[in-house]
């Protein structure tokens, strides 16, 4: 319960130690009045760093409290704990109402299936697929008329990518996920939108690539595509595509044979990546 006695109004994101989901966590107190913002992911030290920017860039003007919540997400466990978390903080506080939801936590492995580790392609299927469709089903219970979900997919669910191609099913997975949701919850008033960018400004690609390639090429600004995914939420769109050419490529992936592109995609856009001992596999 929050100090005015009525039921505790939370913030959550995932994934919010950097790039986009630092994006998140700055900007999105100025839409959705809370009491608090937890911020998850694996890396506390990037959590403080994210709670500070709060402190100094949003407290100001807003009274939120930011909480860290530094651990594994990914699989069934690391749902099951959010829902006991929920539970927890539901008695503590006397009501909980999650007023935003954000899975934005996931990674890319560049590499075609059969050269890339297999633990690193089934941790991505966990984090980037089951993770967000748990939080969803363990968050929608405590959400109630004009709260919002945010799901970070990518421009790669609209077609199957060569040397890319678990991530890619992954985000086709959370995209149609997503939207069927949306259309299962919008009697509710539940606001739920997929976010599908292309390349954006963040360590996406030092991570995908294990550091052979330090930055996504031409990536987009972090912060305008946090800005344009929180607009098209708060507007009731179920999809966020900012860029024209995001626009247009989704778009032109309905006409294109899947299995022609995943081949073009193979022979024609290789991704370097190291191969664990140092040396630079040039994809």
């Amino acid at each position: 319960m929050n100090d005015n006695g009525s039921m505790k109004e939370i913030i959550i994101i995932t994934g919010a130690g950097s790039g986009l989901g630092r994006e998140f966590a700055l900007q999105l107190p100025a839409f959705v009045p809370a009491d608090e913002i937890w911020l998850m992911s694996r890396n506390a030290e990037k959590l403080r760093q994210t709670e500070e920017l709060i402190k100094r860039k949003v407290n100001p003007g807003r009274n939120i409290k930011p909480r860290i919540f530094p651990a594994d997400i990914s699989g069934k466990t690391g749902v099951h704990a959010f829902a006991k978390l929920l539970q927890d903080e539901e008695m503590a506080a006397e009501g909980l109402r999650i007023k935003a939801l954000v899975n934005n936590a996931g990674f890319g492995t560049y590499g075609p299936v059969m050269e890339t580790e297999i633990e690193d392609q089934l941790d991505m299927i966990e984090l980037n697929a089951l993770t967000p469709a748990g939080f969803c089903m363990a968050g929608i219970p405590y959400m109630e008329k004009g709260s919002v979900i945010i799901n970070t997919a990518s421009l790669a669910a609209f077609a199957p990518l060569g040397n890319f191609a678990v991530y890619a099913a992954t985000k086709a997975f959370l995209h149609s996920f997503t939207t069927a949701l949306a259309a299962e919850t919008a009697d509710r008033g539940i606001r739920i939108c997929s976010v599908c960018p292309g390349p954006v400004a963040t360590n996406f690609a030092a991570v995908a690539s294990k550091g052979a390639r330090m930055e996504v090429k031409g990536g987009a600004d972090a912060a305008k595509t946090a800005a344009h995914a929180i607009r098209a939420a708060l507007a009731g769109k179920h999809t966020s595509l900012m860029l024209l050419k995001w626009k247009l490529k989704a778009f032109l992936s309905r006409f294109i044979p899947r299995y022609a592109f995943a081949r073009w995609t193979f022979v024609h856009e290789k991704r370097p990546r190291n191969s664990g001992d140092g040396k630079i596999i040039p994809q």
